[in-house]
């Protein structure tokens, strides 16, 4: 999706409500900074002030980050399913439960603005709890198996592929 004020992606989503109704902007970097500065500049009501705290938590997500940083945070990589940072930022999902860990430092505070809680107190699944980690383990074993075929190293690939057929069979003990 293109800025709505110029050509570059944007990366930045406002909705703002007024009147009752959604105004959804759709502005990259610079853009979303200049339009969020000069709404924490006019007189306070409720669109400035929705505004203005969209500032402030843009602000705590990009003070101290160069372009450098950034591009170097965007090429972090999960170990486990391979998600960059980059991915996360431009789909809004991410790839495994592990990427919690590879990326803490990062989605921490940005849980904490959203969620204003950054430990998760739901349910668990009733039916398997340790599903979600059979699961990732054969993630990271079928990406294992992969990189050993583009190595052409099938003797690695051969073990890989009984461990995750062993998985998948139950018989994992």
């Amino acid at each position: 999706m293109k800025c709505q004020k110029c050509e570059r992606p944007a990366t930045f989503h406002i909705t703002e409500l007024t009147g009752g109704k959604p105004l959804e902007l759709h502005l990259c970097e610079e853009c979303a900074r200049n339009y969020l500065t000069q709404s924490s500049e006019q007189p306070a009501t409720a669109t400035t002030m929705a505004a203005a705290l969209a500032h402030q938590l843009a602000q705590q997500m990009v003070v101290g980050q160069t372009a450098e940083e950034l591009a170097q945070l965007d090429q972090r990589a999960c170990p486990v399913c391979g998600i960059t940072f980059h991915d996360f930022r431009s789909q809004g999902r991410l790839g495994c439960p592990h990427d919690y860990i590879a990326f803490e430092a990062q989605l921490g505070p940005l849980l904490l603005n959203i969620h204003g809680e950054n430990e998760h107190v739901g349910k668990i699944p009733k039916y398997h709890p340790q599903g979600s980690e059979k699961r990732t383990q054969l993630i990271r074993l079928r990406r294992e198996m992969a990189a050993a075929v583009t190595e052409e190293n099938y003797e690695r690939a051969k073990e890989l592929r009984d461990e995750i057929q062993r998985i998948e069979s139950g018989t994992d003990s």
